[in-house]
């Protein structure tokens, strides 16, 4: 198998963007793209200099559906060595795009026309952004003298995405598609990686124009600090020298900085219990035995324990979001925080940090490993005998399991656990959004970046599928699964009719409990098991699934040119993953009819405290100090 690309990649707008200048300098070098794309061109289109500008900037793939606005881009694509894959609803293509981003650390594309194709592309844009994925998605508006009128297929998707976008440009002259697409793309994938849209109407693609590359880069206003500050990363490794409990709490920005290895050198240095987020899962081995599991409302005992207790955090590439918090006001209430990130609007939104350090993960963490190497010099450097003996204690008295449902129905739980075994590390796990996704993120071992993809921020369901299509396309020999929950696959299944076609064999794990798991639970544990609109398919009085199932999963992914198969016993499970694994030619939908009523646990309560996680249903860890 190959290695995975590195995700510092988003760093760098694209290789082929080498030797664009900005006002405030170079992009960065790299490898340029090959001659005939970037030869200069007279008299050509606005849709042209777009498709043009696309090979430019190194795009190997969009994602996309045609429609009038952005049509006339589609016939100059029709002869560019840019794939175009056409999905079926624009989320889908929003959604591949990111799946794409995070699997590869390049910048994902999509496309799609005015009004209601562009407005389909507002949730993976807002999932993009709440997840700090570099894609680009171009749009097709109205010509330029209609805008404003209310015309056919309009919508302001400039106004719509503002919030939820990094920046988004509406292009009013065909010279400036190459300015306006290089910069979307080092926007994108510099600093904090997030999405960009370019809007180009439609007379402004039909436009006569002329055709030259590199451009100039007018963006005088943005200049990401990625240095970090030398006084800040030494007072950070003078802290952490002597912390008696400290924790390393790392999130997601590692993996984007390409920063793993550095952090596994710290990790040894310092010795410390480390937790990874849900967005960073994978950035440090699970099998390290400093890996204390994943922290929050569904984290390991151990990852949420520690943090309440330790006495110093050092968040790298993390936001302090209210998962992982729980009640902020009771968060770590004994901790000084070291917070480094890329961004600098997350440094004390949340938690007031001892020591900021604004710039990039890599080179912080590089930097604090030579700063806590001088700090060991120099005789500094505390005991965590006593920390780690109780660490260890939480973690082997609290580990993660899980019980058989009482009518010997199928356990979720085991079938992912299953297929992460199956599968195995260098698999990519690509899950909706639910208990599959608590469950997927708690029982799949990941050892390596850019192998678990999720919806964190937003909590989309649906991502699942066009994700792991997109992750699938960019990194082709790779076994790509989509575990998805009932719920979430009825969302997005169409995109399986694009992947048969298109030739993406993604393999696809439906847990299938007849209902909305996670909201289930919720209505389970705090609304009297009143289950108001949350069973999928035809029920008894008892709440067990009928003979019927509607939709039949098998019969459904059959008709959208894929393998079907269904699981339903314990026996059977392994046969029948490895029977998935095994074909290669075709996607592949297994049907896992499992219990109705699993629940996800350890589990905090939404705005509870931390200190009030919950090991299963109606067990409280008690820990030394009588506190909870």
């Amino acid at each position: 198998m190959t290695t995975t690309p590195s995700p510092s990649a988003t760093r760098d707008a694209a290789a082929a963007l080498a030797g664009v200048e900005t006002v405030a300098g170079s992009v960065g070098a790299a490898e340029q793209p090959p001659r005939s794309v970037t030869e200069p061109a007279t008299g050509i289109t606005g849709a042209q200099s777009l498709v043009r500008s696309l090979e430019a900037v190194g795009v190997d793939v969009v994602f996309g559906i045609p429609g009038g606005a952005i049509l006339p881009a589609y016939d100059p694509l029709f002869d560019s060595r840019v794939r175009h894959v056409l999905v079926r609803h624009e989320q889908g293509a929003g959604h591949a795009a990111t799946g794409y981003a995070q699997a590869t650390g390049r910048v994902g594309v999509c496309m799609a026309t005015s009004g209601p194709g562009a407005t389909n592309l507002v949730t993976p844009l807002a999932d993009a952004y709440m997840d700090s994925v570099p894609i680009v998605a171009i749009t097709g508006q109205v010509p330029s003298h209609a805008i404003g009128t209310d015309a056919f297929q309009e919508a302001d998707i400039r106004g719509i995405t503002m919030p939820i976008t990094k920046h988004n440009f509406l292009v009013t002259d065909a010279a400036d598609i190459p300015q306006r697409i290089a910069e979307a793309f080092h926007l994108a994938a510099s600093g904090r990686p997030g999405p960009v849209l370019v809007d180009i109407p439609k007379d402004v693609l039909q436009a006569t124009t002329d055709f030259a590359w590199p451009p100039r880069m007018d963006l005088p206003g943005y200049k990401p600090t990625t240095r970090p500050h030398g006084k800040q990363v030494r007072e950070a490794a003078a802290l952490l020298a002597g912390a008696s409990r400290p924790v390393l709490y790392v999130g997601g920005g590692v993996i984007k900085a390409g920063a793993t290895e550095e952090l596994a050198e710290l990790a040894e240095l310092t010795g410390a219990p480390l937790v990874t987020t849900l967005m960073a899962r994978g950035a440090f081995p699970d099998s390290n035995p400093q890996h204390l599991g994943m922290p929050g409302m569904h984290g390991t005992v151990a990852a949420v324990t520690a943090l309440q207790k330790a006495d110093l955090l050092v968040a790298l590439g993390a936001r302090f979001d209210d998962r992982v918090t729980g009640r902020l006001s009771t968060f770590a209430p004994g901790a000084q925080v070291v917070h480094a990130d890329i961004d600098p609007a997350e440094i004390g939104k949340n938690r007031k940090a001892d020591v900021p350090i604004v710039g990039d993960v890599k080179e912080t963490i590089t930097q604090l490993v030579a700063a806590l190497r001088a700090e060991h010099e120099a005789g500094h450097r505390a005991d965590l005998s006593a920390w780690w003996a109780q660490c260890d204690s939480w973690r082997q008295r609290y580990p993660l399991g899980y019980d058989w449902p009482e009518d010997g129905s199928l356990s979720p739980q085991y079938v992912i656990e299953r297929l992460g075994a199956i599968a195995g590390p260098d698999a990519i796990y690509a899950a909706g959004v639910g208990q599959h996704q608590m469950w997927a993120a708690q029982f799949i071992s990941y050892e390596k970046p850019a192998t678990w993809l999720n919806s964190g921020g937003l909590g989309t369901m649906g991502y699942a599928v066009p994700a792991a299509m997109g992750a699938k396309y960019g990194r082709p020999e790779a076994t790509v699964w989509a575990i998805d929950g009932d719920g979430c696959f009825q969302m997005t299944n169409q995109e399986l009719a694009t992947c048969a076609i298109e030739g993406i064999p993604i393999k696809v794990a439906v847990i299938n409990n007849g209902n909305l798991g996670m909201v289930r639970q919720w209505q389970t544990l705090f609304y009297e098991g009143r289950y108001s609109n949350t069973k999928l398919h035809p029920q008894d009085a008892e709440g067990r699934p009928k003979p019927v199932r509607i939709p039949d999963f098998v019969a459904l992914a059959e008709a959208l040119g894929c393998v079907g198969l269904r699981c339903e016993n314990k026996d059977d499970v392994d046969a029948v993953i490895e029977k998935a694994m095994a074909i290669d030619d075709a996607p592949v939908v297994i049907d896992f009819v499992v219990g109705h009523d699993a629940q996800v646990w350890p589990m905090v309560a939404a705005g509870a405290s931390n200190d009030d996680i919950l090991a299963a249903r109606d067990v409280r860890p008690v820990f030394g100090d009588g506190q909870v």
